[in-house]
């Protein structure tokens, strides 16, 4: 079993859902000695997520932004946490319900993601600049 890990940051990036797959792939080349394994991929922060969903369709991105809005809408009258802005408290609550990680499994040097299948930054803040995550490879070298 062979560990490789390397914590990487994310390009700021406005409110919304965006996909970083690539700049996740580019950020961490080693991927591409692994036969068979897993990357584990983790986000250092509370108001923003990772996940994975569709990666053609740009009005999905859209949709997920507009349905997470209802789910967790800002200025609710229950929020106690609110001295960060009206935007700080939805976006804990977003990132409990998408979760701060990612499981997936490496195939022959690349992450073994499905055709319609990408890695989202989920940015629940207005402004949250730049976002740590930390990758862990783990598995068979080629």
């Amino acid at each position: 079993m062979n560990w490789f890990q390397r914590e990487i940051t994310l390009a700021p990036r406005p409110r919304g859902f965006h996909l970083v797959t690539n700049e996740i792939v580019a950020a961490v080349p080693e991927i591409g000695q692994f036969a068979v394994g897993l990357a584990h991929i983790f986000i250092c922060h509370t108001s923003a997520a990772l996940a994975l969903n569709e990666n053609a369709d740009p009005t999905v991105r859209a949709d997920m932004e507009a349905a997470f809005n209802r789910l967790a809408p800002e200025n609710a009258p229950f929020y106690q946490h609110t001295v960060e802005g009206p935007d700080d408290m939805p976006a804990h609550v977003k990132a409990v319900l998408l979760g701060s990680s990612l499981t997936i499994p490496i195939r022959d040097g690349r992450l073994a993601l499905g055709t319609w299948q990408g890695v989202y930054l989920c940015e629940h803040r207005n402004h949250g600049g730049r976002r740590t995550v930390i990758v862990t490879l783990s598995g068979q070298l080629l």
